[in-house]
């Protein structure tokens, strides 16, 4: 069974050779240079890439190609590359390299012998894997000197495929590679520059679309390492996930950075609103090339991208001709910038699609244009810059001559203000004159005022004394004439007495005579009456006593000191003074509760009580008339937070909402004109706040008043 198998593959060999023989194959005779084979070449096309290598290799589709650089656009289909190879040189090792770092996989087969090795590689592969360790595709083959050896080539590539193939020495295709490294070196130091230099200025002028700036820089060159393979080589190179995904994500990101470059350096909200607004649509695709990249359908993002960037490029284009033709000269730098890499991407994209040929200037023409753009660009950047500097000369020297303007005219109306403010302060000291002239006619008026209210109050105080006193020495001076004659008589009975003592008449007759002068002058009478008289008086100098000593207590003199005082004496002395307007009509009830000795001033708090009370026997004469039913109701308690609380209440008319609010107010009365000053309670007010106590009051019309006055205790 062994043998037939070998037999079996030993006669598709065979085939295959004179298949071979068919094909025209690549004569190799310069060792020293590379050649390019793509239009040697025969291409099969693997719709659902299943064709085994030996499946490829017995396949008859093959068809031959005459392009330099065949052209097998954007397609999921694998493909097979058949070409073969005659080496006329004397140096056998040769190597085919396969400059397209982009292509997903690729598997190249060296047939000989009747056998077939397959070397399998791509950016679906790690990095470390390849024969050689550089971007480009190199497989090393051996053909000695005048044979010749056939070999196939499949790729599969989500992105464009083209095969710029070329043979040479190992030694040739090294000095190739050298070559195209340094030139993208070169490409890469101006791309490092021109972002480190941005990023110089925008640390030091702290302009913003400098950042925006340096990330374009970014990006782009970041797109030109990933196209070349740079990126795959140096940053990941063991993750064939970020080769792929890299391919769509630094391509968005080049066109998300050009917008916001575009709209801060163009001042697009400025001077084309309309279509700064439209470039959103543009981000929002790039939102889901995004979003489609990172779930692995690359083969459409990269579409969308190629086709969203064109349309993109060719929008800013359009802005940037509408933005210069309205005189912004950074707009002319920009479209000068735009135009160069407009026009090499559309080399690169005529080259995709096979309208250019592949060349030495096709695939440096998207770096070149790159370059001068960033270039060109820092350069307008520099000069919008130099711009804002002239604007902001301009701006300061128009500034500098506004602000000697503005100093002359102020200078100007400092003289008019100095002569004004001169003319005004004199108006005003004159003013300040007769208003101090007012204040002290005031301060004088309220003197005299508060003397008044002292003065009405003493008079007050001078009539129920008066009052109070009349009445017990009337009853004395009227018992005095009863007493006198009185002990009068006694004084003749003496006599008369005496003389009968001396007298030689006999016992009897004297004591017969002695009750004659008796019965006369009715002497048992006499002592009884003279002893009423004594008891009046007697009852008379009490009371007189009992009213100078109300007095004594109601009018202190050290009121200017604080001292202890008892506050139910003090209010007794005040009911004392006021009894006189009672008129034996209005009651006065006393609740004192026992209270302690409180620091006050007691001659000013008698007087408060005094104005309370004498106001509530007022309202209670308007009420009640000449009729009885009035009381004034006095209470004092001690409550919570050490202080006592004085309820002086009457039953009197009470007072209004708005009476309530202005009673403490200085000259408020409701009194007819000329029955009070209006200060009595202003003063009350101010003398229980210099106690640190309140008063309030409460009123209903028709019902009474109640005023509640609370200080503390000590001090």
């Amino acid at each position: 069974m062994r043998q037939i198998k070998v037999l079996l593959l030993f006669i598709t060999c065979i085939l295959f050779q004179k298949s071979v023989l068919a094909q025209t194959p690549v004569v190799y005779r310069d060792a020293t240079k590379n050649v390019a084979i793509g239009n040697s070449v025969q291409i099969l096309e693997d719709k659902n890439s299943q064709l085994s290598v030996q499946q490829a290799i017995d396949a008859t589709g093959y068809v031959q190609t005459s392009q330099q650089v065949p052209n097998l656009e954007m397609s999921t289909s694998a493909f097979w590359i058949k070409f073969a190879v005659t080496n006329m040189t004397t140096v056998a090792d040769l190597a085919i390299e396969y400059p397209y770092p982009t292509i997903d996989s690729v598997i190249f087969v060296d047939v000989a012998n009747g056998s077939a090795q397959a070397v399998s590689t791509g950016e679906y592969q790690p990095f470390y894997t390849r024969q050689v360790k550089h971007q480009n595709y190199i497989f090393n083959i051996n053909i000695p000197q005048g044979t010749t050896k056939t070999f196939l080539l499949k790729v599969r590539s989500s992105e464009q495929i083209q095969l710029p193939l070329a043979l040479g020495t190992t030694q040739s295709i090294l000095e190739s590679l050298t070559e195209r490294d340094l030139i993208f070196g070169l490409y890469a130091g101006i791309i490092l520059v021109m972002l480190f230099y941005n990023l110089f200025v925008y640390f030091t002028v702290r302009d913003s679309i400098y950042l925006n700036y340096v990330l374009y820089i970014l990006f782009v060159g970041l797109t030109q390492a990933c196209v070349q393979g740079y990126a795959q080589r140096f940053l990941y190179p063991q993750s064939p996930y970020l080769a792929n995904l890299m391919m769509v994500v630094a391509p968005v990101f080049v066109g998300v950075t050009a917008i916001a470059f575009l709209r801060r350096f163009l001042s697009l909200k400025e001077y084309t609103p309309t279509l700064n607004k439209i470039l959103n649509i543009f981000l929002g695709v790039y939102a889901v090339i995004i979003l489609l990249g990172l779930l692995g359908y690359y083969q459409v993002s990269a579409q969308i991208v190629q086709i969203n960037a064109g349309v993109a490029s060719l929008f800013v284009f359009t802005i940037s001709i509408i933005i210069a033709r309205k005189g912004y000269r950074p707009a002319k730098f920009f479209l000068l910038a735009w135009t160069i890499f407009l026009a090499s991407v559309i080399i690169f994209v005529l080259r995709n699609f096979n309208v250019l040929p592949y060349n030495v200037f096709t695939y440096y023409a998207l770096q070149l244009g790159s370059a001068l753009e960033v270039i060109l660009l820092s350069f307008a950047l520099a000069d919008k810059i130099n711009i804002l500097r002239q604007e902001k000369e301009e701006s300061q020297a128009q500034a500098f001559a506004a602000l000697q303007e503005n100093t002359r005219i102020i200078n100007e109306q400092n003289v008019m203000l100095e002569t004004k403010v001169k003319e005004r302060t004199f108006e005003l000291n004159l003013s300040n004159e007769e208003l101090n002239k007012t204040l002290h006619e005031l301060k004088e008026a309220e003197m005299q005022l508060v003397e008044s209210e002292k003065m009405a109050s003493l008079g007050q105080l001078t009539a129920g004394i008066a009052h109070e006193i009349n009445n017990p020495i009337n009853f004395v001076t009227s018992n005095v004439k009863p007493l006198q004659r009185d002990i009068d008589m006694i004084l003749d009975v003496l006599e008369k007495v005496e003389g009968l003592t001396y007298s030689d008449i006999s016992n009897d007759d004297k004591k017969r005579q002695i009750d004659a002068l008796k019965q006369e002058y009715d002497f048992d009478y006499l002592k009884t009456e003279i002893g009423y008289l004594l008891k009046g008086i007697n009852e008379g100098s009490s009371r007189t006593a009992e009213i100078v000593k109300g007095l004594r207590i109601f009018s202190r003199l050290d009121e200017d000191d604080l001292k202890k005082a008892d506050i139910n004496e003090g209010l007794e002395s005040t009911t004392i003074i006021v009894n006189n307007l009672l008129d034996n009509k209005i009651e006065i009830v006393k609740e004192y509760d026992s209270l302690p000795l409180v620091d006050c001033y007691p001659g000013k708090l008698n007087q408060v009580f005094l104005n309370v009370i004498s106001n509530g026997i007022h309202a209670l004469k308007q009420k009640f008339k000449d009729q009885k039913g009035g009381h004034v109701t006095i209470k004092t308690m001690r409550v919570p937070g050490d202080k006592i609380q004085i309820r002086i209440a009457d039953n009197g008319t009470g007072m209004t909402e708005q009476t309530k609010k202005k009673l403490f107010e200085p000259f408020f009365t409701t009194k007819d004109v000329g029955e009070g000053t209006g200060l009595g309670l202003s003063i009350a007010y101010n003398t229980i706040k210099k106690h640190n106590g309140t008063i309030d009051v409460e009123s209903e019309i028709g019902v009474g008043t109640e005023f509640i006055i609370e200080i503390p205790i000590a001090q």
